[in-house]
């Protein structure tokens, strides 16, 4: 019986080295597929004013907390968007919010009151009574003892119509600011309107209800909600040491935070390789997913990325990151 015990004790660890070393070699980078080019760029709501990111909360007024301004763009516009393009963007992020008169604002915050000379929600303006306010009248880098772009950003706010039209052939990726279904379906509706090829460069991201209503509506635009990811995620770190890729890996878009990225297997090149062959993206954040908007902002911060990085690259400051690559 002991001498039973010890062969099926034998046989046990030979068959557990066996599988530790198949994990190992499956889903090492040494021996994954050569990777070539250059990481993809995105640009946080096109080039923006950058803010002290310590102690943000989902009330913080951004504006009131910014550097001092080092160029003339403000968020979520159109000449930020075309500067980020020009800079080296390949993908460019944008907010929108839902007008009283049915259309989108391309505008980030819940309510009007911290960027512009307005109050409440943008829904309760039409997108041309959004338009008179001036949305650089809140920004100030010395707790509101001058303001650089007050009386500089009337008329500034686009529709989503406006920035569909001024950048039909770059890639965008739509963030829906609510967990609002109904949202969803209206930019479902809108998005419908557009030619295929236009609908294959656009991504849409937000809250699960929207995010779940626009997949309903559109099956073949790319999305990205919490719940997505998770359904994603979850059962590749269950099973992707084998190299199996779930479903819900497919085709979508995956925001991984650089301190979890190492957690999964394969990481980077295997996983960026079975993530190629599903059609999904995905883009590294700073951190550990915890602070808002945090981003690879200074070429120093491209350290912290593994060698020869070739995934998504998010960044607040596209025109300090992307001349690291475009020289």
């Amino acid at each position: 019986m002991n001498r039973l015990k010890k062969i099926l004790k034998g046989k046990t660890t030979a068959l557990f080295l066996v599988l530790l070393v198949f994990a190992y070699l499956n889903n090492s980078s040494h021996f994954a597929k050569a990777r070539s080019g250059e990481p993809l760029l995105l640009a946080h709501r096109g080039l923006a004013q950058t803010f002290v990111m310590e102690g943000i909360a989902n009330d913080t007024c951004t504006a009131e907390r910014i550097y001092e301004p080092e160029h003339p763009y403000l968020e979520n516009t159109i000449p930020a968007m075309e500067a980020a393009f020009e800079a080296g963007a390949d993908i460019v992020e944008l907010d929108i919010r839902p007008t009283k008169d049915g259309q989108f604002a391309v505008f980030h915050d819940w309510t009007l009151d911290c960027r512009t000379n307005a109050k409440g929600e943008p829904k309760l303006y039409t997108m041309a009574e959004l338009k008179q306010f001036d949305i650089g009248y809140g920004y100030t880098a010395d707790r509101g003892k001058t303001f650089p772009f007050r009386g500089k950003g009337i008329g500034g706010m686009p529709s989503l119509d406006e920035v569909l039209a001024r950048f039909p052939a770059q890639s965008l990726l739509i963030h829906i600011k609510s967990n609002d279904p109904k949202e969803g379906e209206q930019l479902a509706q809108a998005l419908a309107k557009l030619p295929e090829d236009r609908r294959n460069r656009l991504t849409v991201y937000g809250g699960d209800e929207p995010i779940a209503s626009v997949k309903t509506h559109m099956p073949d635009i790319r999305v990205m909600s919490k719940a997505t990811m998770k359904s994603c995620l979850l059962p590749y770190i269950a099973v992707g040491w084998t190299g199996y890729i779930p479903s819900a890996c497919e085709r979508t878009q995956l925001h991984i935070p650089e301190k979890i990225g190492p957690w999964l297997w394969g990481w980077p090149d295997r996983f960026l390789n079975r993530m190629d062959g599903a059609d999904t993206r995905v883009i590294v954040v700073g951190g550990d997913g915890s602070e808002f908007s945090s981003g690879f902002d200074r070429a120093e911060d491209l350290a912290r990325l593994p060698t020869h990085f070739t995934g998504g690259i998010w960044t607040n400051r596209i025109d300090r990151i992307a001349p690291v690559y475009h020289k």
